[in-house]
């Protein structure tokens, strides 16, 4: 059994699944609680589980984390247990190196390339990003494409909710610079 917690927030609806384990999946940005519920359901379907979700406001301290950030409040979520399928040694390496990008700060897939010891490899980074089950938890949205391009961003909102949060982010850091 998994549970499952759906909740408002400034950048639309968010629904969180997990465990004990921690956290399986973070949808965000849907507009209605029925979508977010929705995704989570066709995330499970995808994955062949069968497991039942339990509505409750499961770990309610990283759902106020979440809608903090969602409010444009700087939020680290280092601490957060993720539970992630199998992954191949690159993966694991970029969505650690995603992981380290700070609040404000942004990175591009060759970047993230480079960091990870594979220079040629912008492309597979950017398939790695559009895989992350849990975007924010893993900053997925602070990787963008070279030039300073946005990139892709598979939230329902796309590429629109990717630049709102890279401003209220880049804005708050500057607030609190000066």
């Amino acid at each position: 059994m998994f549970d499952l917690a759906l909740f408002p927030t400034d950048l639309g609806w968010f629904g969180l699944m997990g465990d004990a384990d921690g956290v399986h999946k973070l949808v965000i940005g849907h507009p209605s609680e029925t979508s977010a519920r929705r995704a989570i359901e066709s995330f499970q379907t995808d994955r062949g589980d069968a497991d039942t979700l339990r509505e409750i406001d499961w770990n309610a301290d990283l759902r106020r984390q979440l809608e903090g950030y969602a409010a444009g409040e700087p939020v680290d979520f280092d601490g957060c247990c993720i539970v992630f399928p199998r992954r191949t040694a690159f993966q694991t390496k970029v969505l650690d190196e995603t992981r380290k990008i700070a609040f404000g700060e942004t990175a591009t897939y060759g970047e993230l390339a480079d960091r990870v010891g594979s220079p040629r490899a912008a492309r597979a980074v950017g398939t790695v990003m559009a895989s992350n089950r849990v975007p924010i938890i893993i900053p997925c949205h602070r990787v963008i494409a070279s030039g300073g391009k946005l990139g892709g961003f598979s939230a329902p909102q796309g590429v629109d909710l990717k630049s709102r949060m890279l401003a209220f982010e880049a804005e708050s850091v500057g607030c609190t610079a000066s």
